[in-house]
C-alpha cells in the first residue's frame, strides 16, 4: 500500500486529541469567523418549513438517514434516528414534490401543497426484486469493483461544485452526552479526477460541553467537517480502495437491492491480506447495475488489534490511561441527478474504551460526526481562499460558539435533533449557565 494511502487511512479513521485538562465550570465562547456570518437569519417570511417523520409502510418503523429533498431541485436533508426531518423550501423554488428515497425502497414523490407544516407521516413501500428483474450475477465482483473506478470520471462530477452542508459531532460518555457540536459548512467540491482537495469553512456554529462530566479526560475531534469529506471514498479511493488495494480483499456478490427504482448489486468485501501493523476494512458496497457507480457503503474497521488499530485514532494520550477503539464504523451515500453521482451523506461512529491504571472499571466513549448536503451549486462557483478554510489540525469545538435560541440555523437546512440529542442540548445549556 502506498504511504499516502496510509495517511489517508490516518485520516478518514477521524484523528482525535485525548489530553488530561482540570476540571472547569468556565465556558469559552469563541466566535472566530466573520461576524456577518454569523448573524442570525429570522426572516422566515422567505422561505416554507416542513416538519415530518419517514417510516417504513409495513412496519411503521422509522426509516434512519432516509433522504428527503425538493424535487428537481437541491435543496436536501436527512432524516434523524427517530426518522424525523424538518426540510426549508425557498419561496422561490419551483419543485412542486418532495421527494424521498431510502435504501431498498420505493421512492416516494409527495406534493409539497399536501404537506402541514408539521406532524406529516411519509411512508415509503419495500422494493421487492420480481422474478423478471432477476438477472445473472457476474462471475467476478472484483471485475465489478474495477469497473467502478475505472469508471469515476464520467459518473462522478468533472467539474467545481459549491455545496452547502450540515455538520454535527457528539461525544458521549457512556449513554449520556457530554459534548456537542454543529454547523453549516461552505464547501468547494473539486472535480472527481483532480488531485485538488475539497475545501470547506464554517459559515455559522454553535456548541455544547459539559466538562465536569469527562473524568478529567477532555477528547478533541480533530479535523471534524474536514475529516467528514474525507469519507467521500470515490473522491479519496486511496482510503479505502484503489487499485493497488484490491489484492487485499475478498469480494463477494451478496445480493441485489432498489435504490431510486434502480437495481444495484450489493458487494461484500473483506480483509484478504494482512497488511502487517496496519488493519483494513470490511463491509458492503452497493453498485448501480446500470452504470457501476458506487451510490451507498457500509463499512468498518478490523479491531482484531485494537491497540494496531489505536494508533490510527488516537494523536495524544494522558499518561496512565491505555484508551482503546471498540466499534469504527462508517456509512455513506451518494446522489444522482442529471446522470452524475454527487456526494450526499456520511456518518462515522467511534468507541473506545478508557482504562486508568489505578482504577477498577473501564469507562466507554463514543464520538460520532455526520455531514449532509443541503444544497449544492455548479454555476456560481468559487472557491474557498485559504485563510478561510478549515483546516485539518483544527477542533470545531474551539471555533463556535455557545448554543444560542432554538431559532439559530434559521432558513438554513439541518438535520433535526432525534430525541436523546434535543434532551442533551437542554442539559448543556443548563450546564453552562451555572
Amino acid at each position: 500500500m502506498k504511504a499516502k494511502g496510509i495517511n489517508q487511512l490516518k485520516m478518514i479513521a477521524v484523528v482525535l486529541l485525548l489530553s488530561v485538562t482540570s476540571i472547569t465550570s468556565s465556558w469559552a465562547v469563541e466566535l472566530n469567523f466573520q461576524t456577518k456570518k454569523n448573524q442570525q437569519d429570522t426572516d422566515t417570511l422567505s422561505y416554507w418549513s416542513f416538519k415530518g417523520k419517514v417510516i417504513d409502510a409495513q412496519t411503521k418503523k422509522p426509516l434512519i438517514y432516509a433522504s428527503v429533498t425538493a424535487e428537481d431541485e437541491n435543496t436536501a436533508t436527512i432524516t434523524n434516528l427517530d426518522g424525523e426531518f424538518l426540510i426549508k423550501i425557498s419561496k422561490e423554488s419551483k419543485s412542486k414534490n418532495l421527494f424521498i428515497s431510502f435504501l431498498g425502497y420505493y421512492n416516494l414523490s409527495y406534493p409539497l401543497n399536501m404537506l402541514k407544516p408539521d406532524g406529516n407521516v411519509l411512508e415509503l413501500q419495500p422494493a421487492i426484486i420480481t422474478l423478471n428483474e432477476v438477472q445473472i450475477f457476474p462471475d467476478s465482483p472484483e471485475a465489478l469493483i474495477r469497473a467502478m473506478l475505472r469508471r469515476i470520471g464520467q459518473n462522478y462530477a468533472d467539474v467545481p461544485n459549491t455545496m452547502k452542508g450540515f455538520y454535527r459531532e457528539s461525544i458521549k460518555k457512556r449513554n449520556t452526552y457530554v459534548g456537542l457540536s454543529e454547523a453549516v459548512v461552505d464547501i468547494y467540491k473539486t472535480p472527481y479526477l483532480s488531485n485538488s482537495d475539497d475545501r470547506i469553512r464554517i459559515f455559522k456554529g454553535r456548541k455544547g460541553m459539559d466538562e465536569r462530566k469527562m473524568d478529567t479526560l477532555i477528547f478533541k475531534l480533530q479535523g471534524g467537517p474536514v475529516t467528514a469529506l474525507l469519507l467521500d471514498v470515490m473522491k479519496n479511493p486511496n482510503i479505502l480502495i484503489e487499485e493497488d488495494m484490491l489484492k487485499d480483499y475478498e469480494f463477494t456478490i451478496e445480493n441485489m437491492v432498489k435504490i431510486d427504482k434502480k437495481l444495484n448489486y450489493v458487494i461484500g468485501f473483506k480483509e484478504r491480506h494482512k497488511i502487517k501493523d496496519f488493519p483494513l476494512y470490511e463491509g458492503k458496497f452497493y453498485l448501480d447495475m446500470k452504470t457501476l457507480a458506487l451510490t451507498a457503503a457500509d463499512f468498518s474497521l478490523n479491531l482484531d488489534n485494537p491497540i494496531e488499530a489505536g494508533r490510527l485514532f488516537i494523536k495524544k494520550k494522558p499518561f496512565g490511561a491505555q484508551v482503546t477503539p471498540t466499534i469504527a464504523q462508517y456509512s455513506i451515500k451518494y446522489r444522482e441527478q442529471n446522470g452524475k453521482w454527487y456526494f450526499n451523506y456520511a456518518i462515522g461512529e467511534v468507541q473506545f474504551k478508557v482504562k486508568w491504571k489505578r482504577k477498577l472499571f473501564s469507562t466507554y466513549y463514543t464520538l460520532k460526526s455526520e455531514i449532509a448536503i443541503t444544497d449544492r451549486d455548479d454555476k456560481h462557483v468559487e472557491p474557498i481562499p485559504y485563510k478561510d478554510r478549515f483546516k485539518r489540525n483544527e477542533v470545531l469545538n474551539e471555533k463556535v460558539g455557545v448554543f444560542a435560541d432554538e431559532n439559530f440555523w434559521g432558513k438554513y437546512n439541518t438535520i433535526e435533533p432525534d430525541k436523546s440529542i434535543e434532551v442533551a442540548i437542554r442539559k448543556l445549556n443548563r450546564a453552562m449557565k451555572r
